[in-house]
């Protein structure tokens, strides 16, 4: 017999967090669970959910002297086994406060942490910590971190699950990256895809870029980002002269039909990531990639193996990198081989699920 599993979701815009919630919770629902997304009265959100056909409550879900939303959230989970999965320590507590209200000792409330952060240290939040039933992590990294606050912390409740990417239905892509751009074929299709801001390194990638001929390549950066940083950018790419070495395609829902026809990836993050889910799309369409070491990629990266490593903010390095793949179309193909084979042998969705579902049951 299948769980009741709620997802809440208290974001004010649609993110990785809600495209984590939005896949899993399509997975749940196949694998015969009661699913049910838990929102905020957010049009743009909830209208990316209801092509699931799953139920949706709306609830205020207010940061403070939020008194409505527990009580309501407690008839929900009045009865039956459930499992809360919450993604900040807000809705943690308001899933807590529910279930006491609720006198359902069947209902977990596991918390997934998507960030790289110590442990909050108030009194409120490590009660929060201790009465959760499970936190999840991305990366070994996240745990990590957190713990460092939380060393006390039942080790036992918690689990390392890496993010995963599921396989887009669309597999034709609306238009062809070159004859729109008019690339020649001799040139290397270069591409960043994501969220266009300066901790995912856009500007040490453009930086890069003028070291190298340019002659040998074209970068397509994929995603959107704050006007005021894309002016910024901009104005970098016209003064250094690389208006046709550069192009911009802008937020696509169906990604991977693009990706897939690039030569290879950049992906410079001189934050550190969780995780890296763009990474891993890369790894999953057997495309070699460039990225940072200063996240949890080294955990499924492994440097000239499956990937290229360089350290975060270091141009003349990622410029190095970059052209020792246009130097190397054999290792190129070799490396976008054995990255494909990594994601299928330990990174697929179903290894995912499996790990979720472990979690979710401990």
């Amino acid at each position: 017999m299948g769980l009741n599993i709620f997802h809440i979701v208290s974001g004010k815009k649609w993110s990785g967090v809600e495209q984590y919630v939005y896949d899993l919770a399509s997975e749940l629902k196949k694998c015969g669970n009661y699913v049910e997304i838990v929102a905020t009265k957010r049009e743009s959100i909830l209208n990316r959910f209801r092509p699931l056909e799953i139920p949706i409550s709306i609830l205020p879900l207010r940061r403070k002297a939020d008194i409505e939303s527990p009580i309501r959230f407690a008839r929900l989970i009045k009865r039956g086994r459930n499992v809360v999965h919450v993604h900040n320590v807000k809705d943690a507590r308001m899933a807590l406060i529910a279930r006491r209200i609720s006198e359902n000792r069947n209902t977990r409330v596991v918390l997934t942490c998507h960030t790289v952060e110590k442990a909050k240290k108030g009194f409120v939040h490590r009660m929060i910590y201790n009465d959760l039933d499970g936190i999840i992590f991305v990366s070994e990294l996240a745990r990590n971190e957190f713990m460092l606050n939380m060393p006390s912390l039942d080790l036992s409740k918690t689990a390392v699950v890496y993010d995963s990417v599921k396989r887009d239905p669309v597999e034709t892509a609306a238009f062809d990256i070159r004859s729109r751009y008019n690339i020649a074929p001799g040139k290397k299709l270069i591409m960043f895809h994501g969220r266009i801001c300066e901790e995912k390194g856009i500007s040490v990638l453009l930086r890069a870029i003028t070291q190298l001929d340019k002659e040998r390549f074209h970068l397509v950066i994929m995603g959107r980002g704050e006007v005021k940083y894309l002016g910024e950018i901009k104005a970098f790419i016209i003064a250094n002269q690389l208006l046709h070495n550069v192009s911009f395609i802008p937020y696509q829902d169906h990604v991977q039909p693009l990706v897939a026809q690039c030569d290879f990836g950049v992906l410079p993050s001189i934050v550190r990531e969780a995780f890296g889910i763009t990474n891993i799309e890369y790894m999953m369409l057997g495309k070699a990639h460039i990225t940072t070491d200063n996240g949890a990629q080294p955990e499924y990266i492994e440097d000239r193996r499956t990937g290229l490593l360089v350290p975060p903010g270091d141009y003349k390095a990622l410029a190095g990198a970059i052209e020792l793949l246009l130097d190397n179309d054999q290792m190129m193909a070799e490396m976008g081989d054995a990255a494909k084979r990594e994601f299928d042998a330990n990174l697929d969705y179903s290894h995912f699920m499996e790990r979720i579902n472990k979690a979710f049951k401990k």
